[in-house]
């Protein structure tokens, strides 16, 4: 057990490897009483393509979020209801890279961490219960499909990618998860839901040595193999097509740009390239920048708009929108503001000003028992330690951020999505 201090962050945290590689990380916040255990896997909605025992799998869009559903099925045990006599409040998600379980507790912690491990590591699947599964899954994605939010979000990933996975919903379609049984469920749990390609975080008032104790007494003795994953080829900086546009119920027009960016693959320069790219963010378009200033004065947007960088395996992207009277007109002006920030500099002062304001966000999102685990693990599965952003962030010039603009936030690189009001 290595005990890690970080005197910037007033953390401390205990790292151990388990002897089947599974990697246990606890957060120690002696004096609260909420308790938090984060048990993640590797594995996500880009995954479709890899390979088990020598051969290549492809997958239905949609498996790992389908598999997230069924893991809280068990044989002889209702694993809510579990949770909820021992006072607990759990629930899991599936993002593109990773799926995660996750309770919080105030009492009777090591009971449901043990629920947790236990449920997460034992699959079972029958035909009724996958079948049935199908229609609950099936709702969801028929009622995002009618959400304008998602739809702008959707048509601008098929816009930016040609073949990366990423132009994929988590969720799947209609058509693939029909293609999904009980046996391409246990085969993708045998494939990622392996100690060696999961972490276990738990943040608050817990004893390190039982938590990692309890996890090598519940999970199994062998880590798995590692897994070789497809996201196929890397593509040009140009996006597949330039717009995409739809029309729904929507009272004004609303819009998605997107950016590809310059992906980066693994290691702390991704935690830095993470940093670069929220700066720059808030620099081109954050709700103190000259930009949206102007345009918010003049009518041309309203409060919505907003954005962000992100990340994924082997693709990353900005991206920025809301509402607006002409989305084509503001899609120009954020382009040509990212140019001339990126040739004539920002503003020193104005830099400072956003560097503070972005570290602050880092720190405060420590507050959350969530956001620690959740930052913790992610960064554990790209080769970082999060906690090291306060040396990154010192690391990180007003140069790389208008660099950043310059080379990222091109009309090259560019694509919008756009949903218009159905006309009367």
């Amino acid at each position: 057990m290595r005990a890690m201090e970080y005197p910037r962050l007033g953390e401390r945290v205990f790292r151990k490897r388990l002897s089947n590689g599974l990697e246990v990380v606890t957060v120690s916040k002696p004096f609260h009483a909420k308790s938090y255990a984060f048990f993640a896997v590797r594995y996500g909605g880009m995954d479709l393509r890899f390979r088990l025992n020598g051969q290549w799998q492809d997958t239905p869009a949609g498996i790992a979020h389908y598999l997230e559903h069924k893991m809280f099925d068990m044989e002889a045990e209702n694993v809510m209801q579990s949770f909820a006599q021992q006072g607990a409040s759990d629930n899991a998600f599936t993002s593109n890279a990773v799926t995660a379980y996750y309770f919080t507790s105030t009492a009777n912690f090591y009971e449901n961490l043990r629920t947790l491990l236990r449920f997460v590591s034992t699959p079972y699947f029958t035909r009724e219960s996958v079948d049935k599964e199908q229609g609950i899954i099936a709702q969801e994605i028929q009622e995002t499909e009618d959400d304008p939010d998602w739809r702008v979000y959707a048509n601008l990933m098929e816009c930016l990618y040609r073949d990366s996975p990423a132009r994929v919903p988590v969720a799947g379609s209609l058509e693939s998860i029909r293609q999904i049984t009980p046996q391409t469920l246990y085969a993708c749990h045998q494939a990622f839901y392996t100690p060696s390609n999961m972490i276990l975080v738990c943040v608050g008032n817990m004893d390190p040595v039982r938590v990692a104790e309890e996890a090598e007494a519940i999970l199994p003795k062998e880590g798995g193999s590692a897994i070789d994953r497809d996201y196929g080829e890397e593509e040009s900086p140009a996006p597949a097509k330039k717009e995409a546009a739809q029309t729904m119920e929507v009272s004004m027009p609303m819009f998605l740009a997107g950016y590809k960016c310059r992906a980066v693959n693994g290691g702390e320069e991704m935690l830095r390239q993470s940093i670069i790219g929220d700066l720059a963010c808030d620099a081109l378009f954050g709700d103190s920048s000259p930009l949206y200033t102007r345009l918010y004065a003049e009518g041309a947007i309203n409060s919505s708009l907003g954005g962000n960088f992100d990340m994924l395996p082997g693709a990353c992207y900005v991206y920025v929108g809301g509402d607006a009277k002409n989305p084509r007109r503001v899609f120009e002006e954020i382009t040509r503001q990212a140019q001339k920030l990126g040739g004539e500099g920002i503003d020193e002062a104005f830099y400072q000003q956003i560097r503070r304001a972005g570290y602050g966000g880092m720190l405060r999102s420590l507050n959350s028992f969530e956001n620690i685990a959740v930052s913790m693990a992610e960064g554990y599965f790209r080769g970082f330690d999060y906690c090291r952003f306060p040396e990154v962030f010192d690391s990180v010039t007003k140069a790389d951020v208008e660099a950043f603009l310059r080379e990222n936030i091109t009309p090259e690189r560019a694509a919008m999505s756009l949903i218009q009001p159905r006309e009367s």
